[in-house]
């Protein structure tokens, strides 16, 4: 949300009144405010690479790489946990398909797949996002995870927290071998499909109906985005 021209008095009454706001007005006013709606609503240019009924990709104006794909939601959603099942799988499925592309049309070696989830993990857009990036070999992007040493009884601690989180029964006493997650009703994913020409959908899309995603409200939002 941009923040320019703004004195502390008027960021003050702001944020008391999206405090007041409904999870419907919420998301209008977000909506408002968004760089990447106004680009989905064809107000703001961007170079189109796909785009269907509930998706659309656009080259990354500050890449990576060259070729680097920002894939959106057409709907806003802030963060990934709002996004319904059924949509969120659609969009991999769209995520399937353009990292093949770049694997057949600029010559990639490889592809990375990345969601920053909240401001902790780097999400500077209040839009949910998928970044498809190509790679190649030496070429000075590096993705690379610390490996930090845990001890088993910490590593327990966590995973049996996590357990509880996802619905199960978290072992409190003796650790067991490995840890047995839930089974959970397994998603459908939407057929798949290879990226089409801009302006020219194929006559069987059809409109997904938006599903509301329970269990997630306004604080849940405000902490991932880090409002406090």
């Amino acid at each position: 949300m941009p923040e320019q021209n703004i004195n502390p008095e008027q960021m003050k009454a702001l944020q008391e009144k999206i405090k007041q706001m409904s999870p419907e007005e919420l998301k209008d006013f977000q909506k408002q405010q968004c760089v990447f709606c106004q680009i989905v609503a064809g107000k703001i240019q961007a170079k189109k690479v796909y785009e269907d009924e509930q998706t659309l990709g656009i080259l990354d104006i500050n890449p990576a790489n060259p070729g680097h794909i920002l894939l959106l939601t057409k709907e806003h959603y802030s963060i990934m946990p709002q996004v319904p099942d059924d949509e969120l799988a659609h969009v991999f499925m769209v995520v399937k398909s353009l990292s093949n592309s770049m694997l057949r049309g600029i010559d990639a070696q490889g592809t990375n797949v990345l969601v920053a989830n909240g401001v902790s993990a780097g999400q500077r857009a209040q839009h949910f996002m998928v970044h498809v990036i190509p790679r190649k070999e030496n070429d000075g992007v590096n993705f690379v995870l610390p490996q930090k040493t845990m001890g088993m009884e910490e590593v327990e601690a966590i995973g049996n927290k996590l357990i509880a989180a996802l619905g199960g029964n978290a072992e409190k006493e003796e650790a067991t071998p490995e840890i047995q997650l839930p089974k959970r009703p397994p998603v459908v994913p939407a057929p798949a499909s290879e990226p089409k020409k801009i302006g020219q959908p194929k006559k069987d899309d059809k409109e997904t109906p938006k599903e509301s995603k329970r269990g997630i409200d306004l604080d849940d939002i405000a902490k991932f985005l880090g409002v406090k």
